[in-house]
């Protein structure tokens, strides 16, 4: 397939068999995203067909994948910060949750993976952190939502004989149940069954794609062998951990605010209105450090800044425990800090994979073996610590975000150095072009971003 730009006599070429351009495996390792190929002055820049036009083409793609799938997920958050929120009006003295955090658990596992794999599908590495940061950020707004209509429905308590905490489950619930039917007719597909795409937008998104991360071997399948080859890659490790030392403090937060915040003194209304703010400022961060992450096509950095951010509030936390406009600001950097990390890390670890099988094995890794730290998390704010001011949680948290930092620091330089060694090595002329493809982003010609 040819797509030319008319009235031009240079033409950019994708040859099917390998899904590059030619002359796209040159790379410089010295560039700011040292992971996309550049053109040297003799190849023309990938262009699309006559009556497609990228940035349209982009914008379509944002509009039926990314909304789709962010509502999903708040409403799923929305569910987990009900517990939190529902705890205030009497939750805990009513019932015992272990079975209903179990099911929650089982019915929501493959969302949060297959939803970033999904996007990773759609968009090219210096376009997607905008993208997973917007979908990731659905969190705070179900933590800013959830706070809001707790505090109107707690005003419900009594109604028709029911507890105003079982008011925010019927209501929220049914609100979940009815959007979840009609999103099973509407949820995305991938680029090659999306029907609302034309033939040539769809062979569009492909190439663009194929230029970006090479082919993806998509049409064959996972198999276990697959599977444990992925883990022969010490990269992989440092991914978990990444997410991993991040899942506690934010799943700590997300379900144990609005008690932290009630110790402050507020009455049960005002605490779910105090808890909104912190999860505002979450969205905003997140969304600003995911603008400044793609406009400089690097990622280090922008997991690391958030990172001190969350340090600097929770070591305050630890320290300031009679100064109670102190620790609710505290709150905000401890909050905004460790979710507009969260994004940036996951997008970094698993658009860094090439391939389908390699990103599709690593997506359900980092995000399955990071979620083991909400185990961790339920256990770290019992009532009974609002006495020592929660220092025991607040210490916890405080060394798993220190677990992520260090995990950032060993992977950057991971890949880093592998760029710099494949760079001086050179492409290996021994390898097939079906062995590239299904090395993904081990293939020596493969550039990782920074």
């Amino acid at each position: 397939m040819r797509f030319s730009l008319d009235g031009d006599e240079k033409k950019a070429q994708f040859d099917q068999t390998n899904g590059l351009g030619n002359g796209q495996l040159k790379y410089d390792p010295d560039l700011a995203h040292p992971a996309a190929g550049y053109e040297d002055s003799t190849v023309s820049p990938l262009v699309p067909p006559p009556g497609v036009s990228e940035r349209r083409l982009v914008t379509k793609i944002d509009l039926r994948v990314i909304p789709v799938l962010s509502i999903l997920y708040l409403l799923a958050f929305l569910d987990r910060t009900n517990v939190a929120n529902a705890a205030i009006f009497g939750l805990q003295t009513d019932l015992k949750l272990q079975g209903t955090q179990f099911m929650l658990g089982v019915f929501e596992a493959g969302m949060f993976p297959g939803s970033f794999y999904l996007i990773s599908m759609w968009y090219r590495r210096h376009e997607a952190q905008k993208r997973y940061s917007f979908f990731f950020a659905s969190t705070s707004l179900a933590g800013a939502f959830g706070g809001l209509l707790a505090s109107a429905i707690g005003k419900m308590d009594g109604l028709s004989g029911y507890r105003g905490w079982r008011w925010i489950f019927i209501l929220e619930g049914v609100l979940t149940c009815v959007v979840s039917l009609l999103f099973f007719f509407i949820i995305p597909d991938f680029p090659e069954e999306a029907k609302w795409l034309t033939p040539d937008e769809a062979a569009f998104v492909k190439a663009r794609l194929q230029d970006d991360q090479g082919k993806s071997a998509r049409d064959r399948k996972i198999t276990f062998r697959d599977v444990l080859n992925c883990f022969k890659d010490y990269k992989f490790f440092l991914g978990g951990l990444m997410y991993f030392g991040l899942i506690v403090p934010a799943y700590s937060y997300a379900y144990f605010s609005p008690t932290i915040i009630k110790s402050y003194g507020y009455g049960n209304i005002q605490t779910q209105l105090h808890s909104v703010p912190p999860w505002a400022l979450s969205f905003a961060l997140s969304m600003i450090v995911a603008a400044a992450s793609d406009w400089t096509r690097h990622r280090f950095l922008f997991t690391i800044l958030p990172i001190c951010i969350a340090i600097s509030g929770y070591a305050v936390l630890m320290n300031v425990h009679h100064d109670r406009n102190a620790m609710y600001g505290m709150l905000f950097l401890a909050a905004a800090g460790t979710y507009a990390a969260m994004p940036i890390i996951v997008c970094w670890f698993q658009m860094n994979l090439g391939g389908h099988h390699r990103r599709a094995v690593g997506s359900a890794w980092q995000v399955g073996f990071g979620n083991i730290g909400g185990i961790i998390a339920t256990y770290l704010f019992p009532a009974t610590d609002a006495k020592t001011f929660y220092h025991k949680g607040y210490s916890v948290c405080l060394g798993f975000i220190c677990l992520s930092a260090v995990s950032c620091v060993a992977y950057f330089i991971a890949v880093w150095s592998e760029n710099r060694q494949r760079q001086k090595a050179g492409p290996d002329m021994s390898l097939t072009e079906y062995e590239k493809i299904e090395k993904g982003d081990l293939n020596p010609e493969y550039r990782y971003m920074l």
